[in-house]
């Protein structure tokens, strides 16, 4: 009979004691939130913030997405920012004079030309990839006109006349 006396003294379990299976749920640090987002929006990628020193994994930041919708609202947001930020980058880069080679007889390096246009051209097929609403090719099927289209079955429908 003292196992029944001990049942009785243990507490109910309700919902609120009983523990949730996993890692308890992180505040997110707002240094790290608002370091983050500026990164992101600068164009730069969240595993290039990740790999420094003293960062978070990217797997904490986005276990930090899962359970947080306003800090994936803002991340969103610092993403659409850094695809305009790229975006601007490669202006920059098509706008930079290449290099020249030859020394007395000075001309284009077209090794170089050839470089700066891959980095612009892959910038933006990953933009289009990202965001193809905004930075992705129009495609669209315009139609004018009108279509009709008669099915023959050969079964006789209610309106034909024998």
């Amino acid at each position: 009979m003292p196992g029944k006396r001990l049942e009785k003294l243990k507490k109910p379990k309700t919902k609120s004691s009983v523990s949730k299976i996993g890692r308890p749920p992180e505040k997110v640090p707002q240094e790290t939130v608002d370091e983050l987002l500026t990164w992101i929006a600068n164009g730069n990628t969240l595993r290039s913030y990740c790999r420094q020193e003293g960062r978070p994994a990217w797997r904490t930041i986005y276990h930090w997405l899962d359970k947080d919708p306003e800090f994936l609202a803002r991340i969103a947001h610092a993403r659409d920012m850094g695809a305009d930020a790229i975006a601007e980058e490669t202006l920059e880069i098509i706008d930079t004079m290449p290099m020249t080679a030859g020394g007395d007889n000075p001309r284009l390096d077209s090794a170089h030309v050839a470089w700066m246009k891959n980095r612009v051209e892959l910038r933006m097929k990953l933009l289009s990839k990202w965001n193809p609403k905004k930075y992705g090719d129009k495609v669209g099927v315009q139609h004018e006109g009108s279509m009709k289209l008669v099915v023959a079955t050969g079964v006789p429908g209610p309106d034909d006349d024998d």
